[in-house]
């Protein structure tokens, strides 16, 4: 691998190195976006599960097991590699596009640099995120990893017979782990085997990964179908299975016991700075956590003032807790007998919307869109979310939405809010468009950062009453509770990883400030505790973009027109936030 890349690294050294003395003017420079494309080819092949996910199949027989010091080593030096070549170019010579893409292609080069000095490769996986369960998605034959030919069905097997190499490369790493008291929480621990166990199965035939076999096109020889129904059975009862019980045996007897009592990153080395480092990840900026823990705090108090205008508006008599739990309990929210009912629901909310979607974007998606149920495997432990189609359209955009009981399922726990935030307009709109805008380098069509992704996401739940949703309080109600609990986030997550605060002690405080049942709000600390900073992306990135439609909606002197803001916003795909405030001050200068 590194032989390869540095093949393709010095063919570029002599074109880098002559463009620092050129000034292509408001050209766009052809060289420096061949740099980019050459980056981004060379990356696929080091993250082949992304490329899988965009819809390219020419790496869909590999899975690196990309936690161990040799992979991170060779990341490494192709991220240093590429800074090195992009600093030989002139950045104040570059047309606006270019310099966008210059600003963005060196902050990801440095912060991934900067990644490698942490241990976190000592964890591999956890209870929310990690191959274990990605594999089940794509072993499914309803993911991303397509089986449509013979050779899709061939690259599946090449890729999952890896994976028992992985498992046992994770356990190596977990013992790293524990060597240098670099574990993770007990509480996630216990999360994890329960879902390691749940991928058994009776006899091959009935396992999850024997799906595809069930699905065969009907242009499938006889021969093929043998061959590759023979190979499956093989894989699923000399790997697959044999790994998940490896991982769970391990992390039963051996990890758990060593797993730690603490909640926060903070109790580990360098725990600090690692959360200071997540932050600057995943908000695309550099506030301090406490500058942070400070904006949810008021975020929060402002919010709750708006629950008790809902909660007196429809005459209920009692305080917000009581409203909560009224809320979560009452049989008149919980309508449905079956998943269809509740997938046929969302899709009426999409229909209801659709006059003003018109009105308030002028540009949008072509790749088809679907609403489904999640898998059962992976339902207890998930939330609702989006996957993303393919850029040609051949694989929808999908919602996903976890349901383990229909008739539990709560229509005041935010679906207007949810549709919004997980599907349209927001993350099938944002992502599709980015996706299918071919004159964006690839790096930037297919890349992204958490603050834009998520903050675009909820902004767009704020536009819930412009699109004629929220037009029952109790949906209203759900909406900000969905604001609260973005808010509580800020809260929550930075109090965890650098105040001390325990497990307990968020879940108790989330419960105290939103309608939710005390398995969602361990569900959701849990997921702080394991991805930490993370969920400080969606509002840091939110209170950005209704920030800029402020500011912009009261400038003396122009003109704003709403639909022309979104597809601006839109419009050059998943920037950081201080890139996407300079384009659209340049874009409101314009508005005249």
């Amino acid at each position: 691998m590194k032989y390869l890349l540095f093949i393709a690294i010095a063919a570029l050294s002599f074109t880098a190195c002559k463009l620092s003395n050129t000034n292509p003017g408001k050209k766009e420079n052809k060289e420096l976006n061949v740099l980019f494309e050459r980056y981004y080819e060379e990356r696929l092949k080091l993250f082949p599960l992304e490329a899988t996910a965009i819809g390219d199949t020419r790496y869909n027989n590999l899975l690196p097991i990309d936690f161990t010091v040799s992979y991170r080593d060779s990341l490494k030096s192709f991220f240093k590699t590429y800074l090195t070549y992009l600093n030989q170019y002139d950045r104040e010579s570059l047309n606006d596009k270019d310099k966008i893409s210059y600003d963005v292609f060196k902050r990801e080069m440095q912060i991934n640099i900067e990644g490698f000095s942490f241990t976190d490769h000592y964890i591999p996986f956890q209870q929310f995120t990690g191959l274990p369960l990605t594999m089940g998605q794509l072993g499914s034959g309803d993911g991303n990893q397509p089986f449509k030919t013979v050779k899709d069905y061939d690259d599946w097997l090449a890729r999952a017979s890896r994976f028992s190499i992985w498992a046992d490369s994770a356990i190596v790493y977990f013992k790293k782990g524990i060597a240098a008291n670099y574990v993770l929480p007990g509480a996630l621990v216990v999360k994890m085997i329960p879902q390691m166990e749940a991928m058994e199965a009776k006899d091959d035939t009935a396992s999850l990964f024997y799906s595809p076999v069930k699905k065969f096109p009907a242009s499938f020889s006889d021969a093929d179908k043998a061959r590759l129904t023979a190979a499956f059975k093989t894989l699923i009862h000399d790997e697959l299975l044999p790994s998940y019980n490896k991982l769970g045996d391990f992390l039963k007897n051996e990890y758990l016991g060593k797993a730690r009592t603490t909640s926060g990153i903070s109790a580990l080395e360098n725990g600090d700075k690692y959360y200071s480092y997540q932050i600057r990840l995943q908000t695309t900026t550099n506030k301090t956590p406490n500058e942070i823990y400070q904006v949810g705090l008021a975020e929060v108090a402002r919010i709750r003032r708006l629950q008790d205008s809902v909660k007196n508006t429809v005459g209920f008599n009692g305080d917000l807790q009581a409203f909560f739990e009224f809320m979560k309990t009452g049989k008149q929210f919980m309508p449905y007998k079956t998943p269809e009912e509740i997938l046929s629901a969302f899709e009426e909310i999409h229909k209801k919307m659709e006059p003003n979607l018109e009105r308030m974007f002028r540009h949008t998606p072509k790749t088809p869109f679907e609403i489904r149920q999640t898998e059962a495997y992976r339902a207890a432990s998930a939330s609702a979310e989006y996957n993303q189609g393919s850029p040609d359209g051949s694989r929808p955009g999908i919602f996903y939405v976890p349901i383990l009981n229909p008739s539990q399922f709560n229509s005041t726990s935010g679906m207007e809010s949810l549709f919004l935030h997980e599907a349209i307009p927001g993350h099938h709109y944002q992502i599709s468009l980015q996706q299918e805008d071919s004159t964006l380098p690839k790096f930037r069509r297919f890349g992204g950062n958490n603050a834009y992704i998520e903050g675009w996401a909820l902004y767009c739940e704020s536009l819930g009453k412009e699109l004629g949703l929220y037009t029952d309080p109790y949906q209203y109600m759900a909406a900000l509770g969905d604001e609260i609990h973005r808010a509580i986030r800020l809260v929550v997550d930075v109090a965890l990883h650098t105040k001390g605060m325990t497990r307990e002690d968020a879940i108790k405080y989330m419960m105290a400030n939103e309608a939710a049942s005390e398995q969602y709000a361990t569900m959701e600390i849990e997921r702080y505790m394991a991805i930490p900073g993370q969920a400080l992306g969606y509002k840091i990135g939110a209170l950005k973009i209704g920030e800029l439609r402020n500011k912009y909606e009261r400038k003396p002197g122009t003109t704003f027109n709403l639909a022309n803001f979104h597809d601006n916003i839109l419009k050059d795909g998943a920037l950081p936030l201080d890139v996407l405030e300079m384009k659209m001050d340049e874009w409101a200068k314009r508005q005249k």
